[in-house]
């Protein structure tokens, strides 16, 4: 009984010692010091607790834990911060743009202009995909039409240099931004993939004929759907990829302009004007004679032979009277 006594006074004097050595500590080191203090703190304080006064034992501990949990708040904001000024940032959203033009050009020489735009998409990394030519009456060739298919980043350059060959009529630049398309058909493409891999598990794990025929059907549908999808996919890729620009060339027929020559002023204006109009009245009256003229070479044929029987007749009509 006595030994029993003297171990509880014992532990009732350690408790009150370990307790406020544990407080001084937390408060005294620094956050990494701390954790270390604060376990060895509390487990300290759990045993002496235990054998006696589990009061002042829980009050320790939850000092502790208060200290532990400020540090471990400290901490993490520091942490947060430093991940937001050092952190990676989040890549950049590649822009998907499909970009088209027309140029319309004039020159004398349709062929040498044709030429000289060749040369232009060639340079630039082109290809001419489709060209349509139409020839005068003399095999010359009067117009040019071409659709050029060049890399999407020169597109800005090429239109430039194509608009510098031969004469300049019209041009024309469009662009129509197809990036939330992309990445949607992207997407389809990959769930439908998926849901076509899930159906294909069914079927191989399918015993009734009516299960295979269903699975089967919603095969061949959910395939169809992907091919549709991966055909719109294939063509955003193309049309972004190269830009399509087409050409017009045209033949110019260049015309000099006539100096202008001085008009005559007054009597001089008017005998000009008396001879245009005699000129213009020569001709009205040369146009109606060559127009009458073949009906009097007609009616010469014609009235001829009767001029002369009317003649006869009144000739013999005055002889008869004086016999």
């Amino acid at each position: 009984m006595t030994l029993t006594a003297t171990r509880s006074r014992t532990a009732g004097l350690l408790i009150p010692f370990l307790t406020m050595t544990a407080l001084l500590a937390a408060c005294s080191t620094d956050d990494s010091g701390s954790d270390a203090v604060s376990g060895d703190v509390s487990s300290e304080t759990s045993d002496a607790g235990s054998s006696s006064d589990s009061g002042a034992g829980r009050s320790a501990s939850q000092s502790d834990a208060g200290a532990t949990s400020d540090d471990a708040t400290g901490s993490t904001g520091s942490s947060s911060g430093s991940a937001g000024s050092d952190g990676p940032t989040a890549p950049e959203l590649q822009r998907s743009v499909i970009s088209t033009g027309t140029v319309s050009l004039a020159g004398e020489d349709v062929r040498a202009t044709r030429q000289d735009v060749q040369r232009v998409v060639d340079a630039q990394g082109g290809e001419i995909t489709d060209e349509t030519t139409e020839t005068d009456s003399d095999g010359d060739t009067s117009y040019v039409r071409m659709v050029v298919r060049v890399p999407s980043r020169r597109f800005g350059e090429t239109m430039s240099a194509l608009e510098q060959v031969g004469v300049l009529r019209s041009s024309d630049r469009g662009s129509e931004d197809v990036t939330t398309q992309v990445i949607d058909t992207g997407a389809r493409v990959r769930a439908q993939e998926a849901s076509l891999r899930r159906v294909e598990l069914l079927l191989a794990d399918a015993r009734d004929l009516k299960d295979v025929i269903w699975i089967e059907s919603q095969l061949t549908g959910r395939q169809a759907e992907l091919d549709s999808l991966k055909s719109q996919q294939s063509w955003l890729a193309d049309q972004t990829s190269l830009s399509t620009i087409t050409v017009d060339i045209s033949a110019e027929h260049v015309v000099e302009d006539e100096p202008d020559q001085e008009r005559p002023t007054g009597f001089l204006a008017g005998l000009d004007g008396g001879a245009k109009a005699m000129g213009t009245l020569f001709t009205i009256v040369s146009t109606l004679i060559g127009a009458l003229l073949p009906f009097a070479a007609v009616g010469l044929v014609l009235g001829w032979p009767v001029w002369l029987v009317v003649r006869r007749r009144r000739s013999a009509a005055s002889r008869t009277p004086a016999a």
